[in-house]
């Protein structure tokens, strides 16, 4: 449900056509919650039937021209709605996370140059949102509304740092692995000869069967 909630809160702030939706959600929304352009004009549609939302009437009717929506009295009280109403936090589920997991046991090979992009991709992100940070909030602008906002831009920077710190952490990490290590299947393959067999002769004739 959380992405008609995000359209809500987008028209409420700025009436706007499903094509300027796709827009804002590209340049801002769609940091914290994406969606594509097929998703948004589907939501629209819904909104719209469910007595949510409305399409502005046009100053100049033409064929194909695009419409703007607007919130009605129910959509905003379907947003305070969900605002105001206890949510648990999502567990975290991370596909690189759970690669490093498995490369204990299968063997590091790519996983490392993986990191070092990974790395690059979350330094790239951070950048963007300290710029929007810069631009946006400067020092004097702490209205309410620019305030929470910014506490939305601050998750992504703390968000972006976390994983910077922790990448930078994890390459070091691999710098210091043994690189003579035997690799997991050698393990397998050796631990047989490693570990003798129970052998009859050994077991003290009083216990014997």
């Amino acid at each position: 449900m959380s992405l008609p909630h995000a359209i809500l809160t987008a028209l409420l702030e700025k009436p706007s056509s499903g094509l300027e939706l796709t827009r804002r959600f590209d340049k801002s929304i769609g940091y914290f919650w994406s969606a594509t352009h097929q998703q948004i004009y589907r939501e629209l549609g819904r909104l719209e039937s469910e007595g949510y939302i409305r399409a502005l009437p046009s100053e100049q009717p033409a064929r194909g021209q695009k419409k703007s929506y607007e919130v009605l009295p129910a959509g905003r009280d379907e947003l305070a709605r969900w605002t105001s109403a206890s949510q648990d936090p999502k567990p975290m589920r991370d596909t690189m996370l759970l690669r490093l997991r498995a490369s204990a046991v299968v063997g590091t090979a790519g996983i490392e140059t993986d990191l070092r992009r990974h790395l690059d991709l979350h330094q790239r992100q951070l950048a963007e949102y300290e710029q929007i940070q810069k631009r946006d909030f400067p020092p004097g602008k702490d209205a309410p509304q620019d305030r929470l906002r910014h506490l939305v831009l601050r998750a992504g920077i703390d968000l972006e740092t976390f994983w910077t710190q922790w990448l930078t952490h994890a390459l070091d990490e691999f710098e210091h692995l043994d690189e003579q290590s035997p690799a997991p299947e050698a393990l397998l393959e050796t631990a047989p000869e490693a570990v003798p067999d129970a052998v009859p002769d050994a077991v003290p004739e009083d216990v014997r069967e």
